[in-house]
């Protein structure tokens, strides 16, 4: 590939503004925004333009700034912005004493050479064979307020769009200066503005994805697909696993790397692949080039003659991608043919290592490049008929353009399940938020019923929903294949994943257009509050929702899973519509309760399961407690309709206050059937409906128990706009009936004497009005059932985050009763004999407050006794 194809060249636009340079000798500041600085400095005086791996568009709006200091003589430059403040001490090397930048939002000043000690994290290559954490790669966002990137290393691009190195001077520095203090939002969307922005995801990747590393047929294939279909269960990507090619090669190729059809298993691809389509699915083949092309491959022939070697010599030809001719028969002979046949997407599963034949070039982040911007071609003379998707592992920063990501083969066990939140809502912080993991886990581990439902529920509120392992017989992927109980449970999570599409797609557009990552950490939202630095189980979904997953096991006394939310303003249940006032709670969950939170005023539209892709019902669910908007996107879900501006929004509007509601509709789609559930009110005096400015007659029921109102307006088309509007209802809030019917649930699950228990489930009334009369029961309940009524009668308790990168003790009196005190302490184990141990606080439990264990203190065993008056409990 002597000259690159032109589908092959991103745009780029490198070249800053020259108002927003400044210059000086050795040193030249690029003001990209007014908190956001590339400084470079250069002995020999020579700047990079070129656009770098992860910084493509330096041309920006020139913000505002002052200059002093740049004429010869002058000892000092200040350059200064309404956030930010640069000094240095011209013609001297970079040190602390001589390049610094002050951080107005904080008084803090960054000294050059400081360390990032309150990077947030961002994300990681690969959880391979991780079983549990991994410290993660700093990100772009801190507590310190201010983030370095060294670009120094990182390849740049020539002008026909082909990677190579810099080769610059000796000491050469390119560094980006992110000094956002905790305005993380805007740092992102700042950073998205000169890398560029997450594609919009094709609308089928969305729903429920079936891999399995496992050898395949063409008749097996299609047996899972229609047992998924027997059971109405949906699915929207079938991926072949790398049995799909040969692999007895019959030479010195390992077999892992393949590109032909394995006839045997599958003697008329194209048949196979029209099967998948016709049942509404899409395809993926699994990719692992790294060995290169060999002599039994169908190409080989096609490939050698390419290359310029003798085909008739059978010698392997290595791959390469960083060769420009290796480059142009990859795709052409090797990938092309098979998109051909059908195939959608290429799931590039490398995992050879970082090293390549051109110094510097991590193999993973050019086939990512790569192989997004081909699949993005034009088809057939015109414009590219597919948008560009991949799936792949993360080759760093700059990644966040080529979704989405494959965390890696994990070991099955909850300590993977529980990191997996926490690692994908911190891989935002560096813009990248479309990771895919293995649900239920890729190999290891023990047969785990409730591990598996836990896993597919996480995975129904995770970026995408994959399940997938190894190529084990025991490991059971298939709702179906596991017990009654447990099939309920995941059949319902992977319906309602598809149930969900119509709202992540609209996050997936917003993602692209404005920066705004899905799956997020609460800090992003909430920078200036401590408490949201303390929940990594939760993250956001989009603006609408919050979610907080099961990721321990049952309790086997207590019968139900715990988990420890934080609200920060109020929320609701999303199934169970139960409130939750602001502050910290402790959740004790059956096995069919997914923790997934609406925010006050939430608009979440809802599809069918099966009608997921066009759909032509929507049941769109709203919240009381505050006003909002929501515009509702849609296109045809896979070619580039948004930038030809082929797409419509629905616009919801909710207007807010006790006592008088009103919902407005105003689609842009043809006719659709709208069902909209108006969640945690009382019953309305009154139900109107407006058409077009007049009165219309509308279905309306309310049911008490669920604390819904039901309204079935006529068929909406995009002439239409139709507003709802209650009078006399009132938002329902946590009482005491909610109170005592959790703690009656929980009860009847408790492992204690029956007829101790439903004496205790008769005085639960009595024991919310008068909490003394628990300890009653003290000698009836072990420590566990003690602890989870006291978390929720008392609503103060104390947690144990262990998954956090840094472990995170929590304690937390959210009504802030001075009754309840805690006694912190801890002991080294392997000092047991001595009983060195140290009693380091002793106090009231406050509001909240968080204790950030330190990694060297690892090994430590750290108590907490908490009493609750007379009853105290211990972790």
């Amino acid at each position: 590939m002597t000259e690159v194809p032109a589908h092959l060249i991103p745009v780029f636009a490198p070249y800053a503004d020259p108002d927003a340079v400044v210059s000086v000798p050795l040193l030249r500041l690029t003001m990209l925004t007014d908190r956001l600085i590339r400084i470079e400095y250069s002995l020999a005086d020579e700047f990079e333009d070129r656009p770098s791996q992860p910084f493509w568009f330096r041309s920006q709006v020139v913000p505002d700034f002052s200059v002093t200091g740049v004429s010869d003589g002058d000892e000092e430059l200040l350059v200064e912005t309404d956030y930010l403040k640069l000094r240095y001490r011209r013609g001297a090397a970079p040190a602390p004493e001589t390049l610094t930048v002050e951080i107005k939002s904080t008084g803090k000043t960054w000294q050059f050479g400081d360390l990032a000690e309150g990077n947030l994290r961002g994300t990681y290559r690969t959880l391979d064979a991780v079983d549990g954490k991994v410290r993660l790669e700093n990100g772009l966002l801190s507590r310190d307020g201010w983030v370095l990137v060294d670009d120094s290393q990182s390849l740049v691009f020539t002008d026909d769009g082909w990677l190579t190195p810099r080769n610059a001077p000796q000491g050469q520095l390119d560094l980006y200066f992110f000094g956002y203090g905790r305005d993380y939002s805007t740092a992102l969307r700042d950073f998205r503005k000169i890398s560029g922005p997450v594609p919009l995801l094709p609308r089928w990747a969305l729903g429920n994805w079936w891999s399995r590393y496992w050898k395949y047929t063409d008749a097996s294939l299609r047996k899972v697909i229609l047992d998924f279909e027997a059971h109405a269960i949906p699915l929207s990507v079938f991926i072949i696993d790398m049995d799909w090619h040969i692999t007895n090669t019959g030479n010195q190729a390992s077999g892992w790397t393949g590109y032909t059809w394995n006839q045997e298993f599958f003697p008329d691809p194209e048949d196979t692949i029209e099967f998948i389509h016709e049942h509404g699915l899409k395809t993926s083949l699994n990719l692992h080039p790294a060995e290169g092309i060999h002599s039994h491959e169908e190409m080989y022939p096609a490939f050698a003659t390419q290359m310029g070697n003798d085909p008739d010599s059978r010698e392997p030809i290595p791959f390469d991608l960083a060769d420009r001719r290796f480059a142009e028969a990859y795709f052409s002979l090797l990938h092309h043919p098979q998109e051909a046949r059908g195939v959608d997407f290429w799931w590039i599963d490398w995992q050879q290592g970082t090293l390549s034949r051109m110094p510097g070039l991590d193999p993973l982040w050019w086939l990512n490049h790569l192989h997004f911007y081909d699949l993005g071609r034009p088809q057939n003379g015109g414009r590219p008929s597919k948008r560009p998707f991949i799936f792949s592992r993360w080759g760093g920063l700059g990644n966040h353009r080529y979704p989405i990501g494959f965390s890696g083969d994990t070991i099955i066990t909850w300590d993977s399940l529980a990191f997996q939140p926490f690692f994908t809502s911190t891989a935002a912080n560096v813009g990248y938020g479309w990771w895919s993991h293995d649900i239920g886990g890729h190999y290891g581990g023990i047969k785990d019923a409730e591990l598996y439902t836990r896993w597919v529920q996480y995975g129904m509120l995770s970026p995408i929903l994959r399940l997938h392992s190894t190529a084990n017989a025991q490991l059971e992927r298939r709702p179906f294949g596991w017990d009654a109980e447990t099939y309920r449970i995941t059949a319902y999570a992977m319906r309602f994943r598809h149930r969900l599409i119509p709202y992540l797609y609209t996050m997936s557009w917003r993602d692209h257009a404005t920066g705004e990552t899905p799956f997020r950490p609460m800090y992003h939202d909430f920078p200036e509050d401590e408490a949201a630095y303390l929940c990594p189980d939760q993250y956001t979904i989009g603006s609408e929702l919050i979610a907080a997953p099961y990721v321990q096991p049952r309790d086997a006394e207590t019968g139900r899973s715990r988990q420890v939310i934080w609200v920060p303003d109020e929320a609701w249940h999303f199934f169970r519509g139960l409130h939750y006032p602001a502050g910290w709670h402790a959740l004790h969950g059956s096995l069919d309760d997914i923790p997934l939170f609406a925010k006050p005023g939430a608009i979440v539209p809802l599809c069918d399961p099966d009608d997921w892709q066009q759909p032509g019902n929507l049941e769109v669910h709203i919240f009381p407690g505050a006003s909002n908007t929501f515009d509702l996107y849609e296109d045809d879900g896979e070619t580039n309709a948004y930038q030809a501006g082929d797409y419509t929004l629905t616009h919801f509007a909710l207007e807010w206050s006790d006592g008088r509601l009103s919902f407005s509709i105003r689609p842009e789609t043809d006719s659709r059937t709208f069902t909209l559930k108006f969640r945690a009110i009382s019953q309305p005096d009154r139900v109107i409906a407006i058409l077009n400015g007049d009165n219309s007659p509308v279905a309306a029921d309310y049911d008490s128990e669920t604390r819904t109102l039901t309204v079935s307006p006529p068929d909406l088309s995009g002439e239409d706009t139709l507003v709802i509007e209650l009078t006399g209802q009132q938002i329902l809030r946590s009482g005491k009936e909610d109170r005592i019917r959790i703690l009656q649930a929980m009860v009847s699950d408790f492992r204690i004497n029956n007829t101790g228990k439903q004496v205790l489930y008769s005085s639960i009334e009595e024991i919310v009005d008068t909490p003394q009369r628990l300890a009653a029961f003290r000698v009836l309940l072990n420590h566990a059932q003690l602890k989870a009524i006291l978390e929720v009668l008392m609503e103060a308790g104390v947690h144990n985050v262990y998954h956090a990168i840094d472990p995170i003790l929590l304690l937390w009196n959210r009504n802030g009763d001075p009754a309840i005190t805690y006694e912190l302490s801890t002991e080294h184990p392997r000092r047991w004999l001595s009983h060195e141990r140290f009693q380091l606080e002793k106090d009231r439990v406050p509001m909240y407050k968080g204790f950030n264990i330190p990694q060297d203190l690892k090994e430590t065993r750290w108590k907490v006794v908490l009493k609750y008056g007379e009853l105290l409990t211990v972790e």
